[in-house]
């Protein structure tokens, strides 16, 4: 059986924090807001993957109430979504992925997130796809205020 998700998250800029997505640091004049790192691209392949599953959304496992995620590394969180989902009898097929943001250009560091994130995902790089564009000036991304990432993913039991 193939099941399949999908997964979007937002996060504003804000100034005093690093800029991570992808489970890579990347360097730019700010970072972005949230409970966690704020990595986007990885909260919206953890929802992807959960919603295939049909385990809720991100909010449910890791809630920013909770002071044990404030300020963790979101490649934790992937790991235990990762376990999750293993639990349940599903595996990984494939990831689609793309973030969304004017600056910074991120097309450079997308081998680096794949490297990053394949890892996690026990799955190879030619199963995870990872796409950078901007809305050309248009809306909260185009201005500069925040970034946003969209994902699908495909699960396959594995009984």
């Amino acid at each position: 059986m193939f099941k399949i998700g999908q997964g979007i998250d937002v996060h504003a800029f804000a100034a005093d924090r690093k800029l991570i997505i992808g489970g890579v640091e990347i360097p730019h004049e700010k970072g972005l807001a949230g409970h966690s790192d704020a990595d986007v691209l990885i909260h919206a392949i953890c929802d992807a993957i959960l919603g295939a599953a049909g385990l809720g959304d991100i909010g449910l496992h890791f809630p920013d109430t909770d002071e044990k995620y404030h300020n963790i590394d979101s490649k934790i969180l992937l790991r235990e979504v990762v376990s999750k989902i293993h639990k349940e009898n599903f595996e990984i097929v494939n990831v689609d992925s793309t973030v969304i943001a004017q600056s910074p250009k991120l097309s450079p560091y997308t081998n680096s997130m794949r490297d990053v994130l394949s890892a996690i995902l026990k799955i190879g790089k030619n199963n995870l796809n990872i796409k950078a564009t901007t809305t050309e000036n248009l809306g909260f991304t185009g201005r500069k205020e925040g970034i946003a990432a969209h994902a699908i993913c495909l699960l396959q039991s594995t009984i």
